[in-house]
């Protein structure tokens, strides 16, 4: 039994079959970077005050939990908040900031 050499055309098939498994892998492994660094953000911001660093607490204005820095005492409002503190009063100031925000 004789084993034949691969012809140039198997070759070219293989390499290129070589070359997308690498790609392929390359890119599970830049998308699991990706996840992980974005973890590693989000265990290191979550509930810090983006203007001071300090620790937010959930504090209850008219019903509505919103985030209040201890250090700074700045309140910030996760989407939606806003529009649930603006109600339905149209000529609200809150409802001017939304409109504001919202390029409306």
């Amino acid at each position: 039994m004789s084993k034949s050499k691969p012809t140039k055309t198997e070759d070219e098939y293989f390499a290129r079959e070589d070359a997308e498994k690498a790609k392929r892998l390359k890119e599970k492994l830049r998308q699991e970077i990706v996840a992980e660094q974005k973890q590693n953000i989000k265990s290191i911001c979550y509930m810090k005050c983006p203007k001071c660093g300090g620790d937010l607490t959930e504090v209850v204005f008219r019903g509505i939990k919103i985030d209040r820095c201890t250090a700074c005492d700045g309140v910030w409002l996760d989407d939606g908040e806003l529009e649930k503190l603006a109600g339905t009063e149209e000529k609200s100031t809150i409802r001017g900031i939304i409109d504001l925000f919202k390029g409306s």
